[in-house]
């Protein structure tokens, strides 16, 4: 015992003394099952045969573990700086459900985990799990507040009937932060910029154990506000019917018939400033056929979309009204000469309502009213080779090409009222952003690798490239041309001790911004000079993080993150936290 914890003394001094992170969410391993995201679930690919077979009785003792989750399209780097990215080890063979884990760190941060979970009779499951975490802010950087909280509640539940599984989850989240990224202006230590933003989500699922004409049917509900009283109401359902593995000859080619139906309405108020309102009703409808030959495929499909779409605020004379349908080309092959060299390509395209909580997800800094229009991707081309070499190497890499309409980002806001005066909302110091919309083309080069070398050690990474040709700005504001990330995990004493590391980097970003000056007199107001070529520098952040499992009920952890301690920005004035070092300890149960 004693030469372990001289191990693990060393290996935790060893962290500390690395010097890379912003504000980011350490959001402790929760083992429980969820719904995937619907989104991704729409990407699933039904090229090749998807084998259900999994009677009730296995899928009760090893239940399918869904953990498919949303990434921003740009990269899995969350711009707000409580949330981030997951460090944790996961100890994948000895994963309990039923635990409790707590840590604290520097810049007063504390996080919390808890996840219990029960069988009850006719294998019906139900669990509960609570996420917390807090810091104090950038005391010594900003004058004025910059501490954050944030908290996840939940509930799910589910079923193993004969047929198929069920799962139902609702979950509350309250995200409680500042506007504290100030820079024009300098405002008194009191001034007040609190945002808070409170969600509501319930969730249904049921998965269909074959793939015989209804395959699954998902409800999705959502219910926001924030501090302003903006309020977004937010449901859909989905149903993907299906006809897999008809045999078409003897030689082996294999038919799947797929057919998804979608209903989706959003309707989102705001209150402040010019009350912009938007109500959202798209109706999708997505056949496609696949042939497929061991690993060869070719799917043929299109997808069409009717949209009605109503806008208004103060300043317009009537509300805007929009009536549409759209028609998307979907189509994939995929020629396998090995599993090592598998050459694909194909087009795709879509109609995306972009909802006032998932720009919340991007950039938290909003302000509390915007302008929602949904994002149309004629089409995008795209081609690439991936394989699997020795079961050692995986890699996908891919090049595409598209055109779309609405391609949304985020400006940078103005002073909304020009008095010479600090008496002002919080959200009125040019620290603030607004969606922006614009039509053009985007090029895209990305790639992805795992490298497995040893049994216990998992080494991934990935990059892209992204490139947009806008038809009226010159520079698509706050996305970078550039993002990668690398990681490795690594298991010792018969993973008794988990090891992490994860680096994110992102080139520099092209941004507007605003430079005030006090003029006249006796009545002064603010004068304003925007720049529409500032720059936001690129950043490297590395994490790493330990978990030691000291008796199969107890366990010790160590998070770093930022650990070279770099202060940049996420948006202009949004600086994170430097280097940040947790400990913690885990009781299962």
């Amino acid at each position: 015992m004693n030469k372990k914890i001289q191990i693990l003394s060393i290996l935790f001094l060893g962290i500390s003394s690395v010097a890379f992170s912003q504000i980011k969410e350490e959001k402790l391993i929760l083992n429980k099952k969820r719904e995937p995201e619907v989104k991704k679930i729409e990407k699933k690919k039904t090229s090749v045969v998807i084998e259900k077979n999994y009677p009730p009785e296995e899928k009760s003792a090893n239940p399918v573990r869904y953990t498919i989750t949303d990434v921003p399209a740009v990269s899995d780097f969350k711009t707000s700086t409580i949330q981030g990215e997951d460090v944790t080890p996961k100890f994948d063979g000895t994963a309990q459900n039923n635990y409790f884990q707590f840590g604290m760190g520097n810049y007063g941060k504390i996080l919390a985990d808890a996840n219990i979970s029960t069988t009850l009779e006719n294998k019906l499951e139900v669990g509960a799990d609570v996420h917390v975490l807090s810091t104090n802010g950038l005391k010594k950087v900003y004058p004025w507040d910059s501490k954050q909280s944030s908290a996840t509640l939940g509930a799910f539940l589910n079923s193993y009937g004969e047929k198929g599984k069920i799962n139902v989850n609702a979950e509350y989240g309250l995200n409680n932060y500042n506007y504290y990224g100030i820079y024009a202006v300098n405002p008194s230590a009191d001034v007040d910029l609190q945002q808070k933003v409170n969600q509501f989500k319930v969730n249904g699922y049921y998965d269909f154990y074959s793939n015989e004409i209804l395959n699954d049917v998902r409800v999705k509900s959502s219910f926001l506000s924030d501090h302003f009283d903006a309020k977004e109401n937010q449901a859909s359902i989905l149903a993907n019917l299906s006809k897999h593995a008809v045999k078409l000859s003897d030689n082996g080619i294999v038919m799947n018939a797929d057919l998804g139906l979608g209903l989706e309405t959003v309707k989102t108020d705001f209150k402040i400033r010019d009350e912009n309102a938007a109500t959202f009703f798209n109706a999708s409808l997505a056949p496609k056929v696949t042939f497929a030959k061991g690993e060869s495929y070719l799917m043929l499909g299109s997808s069409f979309n009717f949209l009605n779409a109503r806008n208004s605020n103060l300043i317009l004379a009537e509300e805007l009204k929009n009536n549409k349908t759209y028609w998307f080309p979907q189509a994939e092959f995929q020629v396998a000469a090995s599993k090592e060299f598998k050459f694909y390509g194909g087009v795709d395209g879509g109609l995306k309502l972009n909802t006032y909580a998932e720009l919340l997800q991007e950039n938290p800094f909003l302000v509390s009213d915007q302008m929602l229009r949904p994002t149309e991707t004629q089409y995008h081309f795209y081609a690439g080779l991936r394989g699997d070499i020795d079961e050692t190497f995986k890699y996908d890499v891919s090049a595409g090409f598209g055109k779309m309409k609405n391609i949304m980002f985020f400006g940078a806001n103005n002073l909304f009222t020009n008095e010479f005066t600090l008496d002002r909302p919080g959200y009125d110091f040019a620290n603030t952003f607004s969606a922006v919309y614009d039509d053009g083309n985007v090029s895209d080069i990305k790639g992805s690798l795992q490298y497995f070398p040893l049994e216990n050690l998992i080494v991934d990474a990935d990059v892209r490239f992204l490139k947009y040709d806008l038809k009226n700005y010159e520079n698509i504001y706050n996305v970078p041309l550039v993002t990668g990330s690398i990681g490795a995990k690594y298991t010792m004493f018969e993973k008794k001790l988990s090891l992490g590391f994860k680096g994110i980097f992102a080139t520099d970003r092209t941004t507007n911004s605003y430079m005030l000056e006090g003029v006249g007199s006796p009545s002064m107001i603010f004068q304003s000079t925007e720049d529409t070529n500032d720059k936001v520098g690129g950043y490297a952040d590395l994490n790493l993080s330990a978990e030691y499992k000291i008796h199969k009920n107890f366990s010790i952890f160590a998070l770093g993150n930022n650990l070279l301690s770099s202060k940049y920005q996420t948006y202009k004035g949004y600086k994170v936290l430097g280097a940040q070092v947790v400990g913690g300890v885990k009781i299962t149960f």
